[in-house]
């Protein structure tokens, strides 16, 4: 057997091995860790590069340990306890705390969830500031290389070293300048009406543009905007439509009507997503803390 790559070792992919070894099952294993399966997946397969063995093979329908991976659990096992029984580091105290946390997110989750976080702070913290920066579509990279502490997506990196927490839900929904028009009464008004859209500046369209394409279903977009920002003076005094999250309607597109999609469409998932080597920190912990209550209170 080859000399093992400790390199590649880290305690999550630790976690991951031993909750396959546990339940002979990647799918419940997902499950129990609150990963995807494939994240689960692509974690065995960076340990059977570093380790030199196989570790699960198929058995049947299911799966099962090697000898290797049988003889190594209860070493796996050990590590991960004596590692959990070292001291914490010094206590974190968010009223002398000084540093700065940066943010990645779009214009809308900004708006809807930092200046409420903001005041969060303000009182608890004021010693930690917000860097926010504008998410694009969002890498495991990001978080590996530092370029920023946390990300707020509807779509996590699918990585065994990137963690993830749900943060609020949301619908999307249509809104219009009711001085103007009425709302569409079936998907087919609604596809021939003229329609204000979001395309980022990475390229990325919408989730619900992909799945109407998807459907072989296509709006009419006269009109394409970077950023929700761009949304609402597009609108206002015209006969346009634009697809948005329900939440909007507290923050840029307030005072616009809304109407429901003419479809079924998936909610919007908010979540929080950052790497494993934070998941412990305590300051990081306490600020996500602080961002997951404040998601809270906003779905109250």
């Amino acid at each position: 057997m080859k000399a093992i790559d400790q390199s590649n070792l880290d305690t999550r992919s630790l976690d991951v091995f031993l909750a396959v070894l546990r339940e002979n099952s990647v799918s419940r294993a997902a499950e129990r860790l609150g990963m995807s399966q494939s994240a689960v997946s692509h974690t065995l397969e960076r340990l059977r590069q570093a380790l030199g063995d196989p570790l699960f093979v198929k058995s049947g329908r299911g799966i099962a340990p090697t000898r290797y991976a049988v003889k190594t659990g209860p070493h796996i096992r050990q590590i991960l306890d004596e590692l959990r029984a070292l001291p914490e580091g010094p206590p974190f105290d968010p009223a002398t705390a000084e540093f700065t946390f940066t943010i990645a997110a779009n214009d809308y989750q900004r708006d809807l969830l930092l200046p409420p976080l903001m005041a969060r702070l303000r009182e608890r913290a004021p010693g930690i500031r917000l860097q926010v920066m504008p998410s694009g579509i969002p890498s495991a990279d990001m978080l590996r290389d530092d370029v920023c502490d946390l990300i707020i997506t509807p779509h996590a990196p699918d990585a065994g070293d990137i963690i993830q927490k749900g943060l609020l839900r949301d619908r999307m929904v249509i809104f219009y300048d009711a001085s103007q028009r009425q709302a569409p009464g079936d998907l087919a008004e609604y596809l021939k009406a003229r329609h204000v859209d979001v395309l980022f500046r990475t390229g990325e369209h919408t989730g619900l543009e992909n799945s109407l394409q998807a459907r072989g279903l296509s709006r009419h977009i006269v009109v394409t905007v970077s950023n929700f920002s761009g949304l609402p003076e597009f609108l206002r005094g015209t006969s346009l439509l634009a697809t948005a999250p329900s939440r909007m309607r507290h923050q840029l597109l307030r005072g616009f009507a809304t109407a429901p999609l003419p479809f079924d469409y998936r909610e919007v998932n908010l979540l929080m997503v950052w790497h494993q080597r934070y998941h412990a920190d305590a300051g990081h912990r306490w600020l996500r803390n602080e961002l997951a209550a404040t998601a809270r209170q906003l779905s109250n």
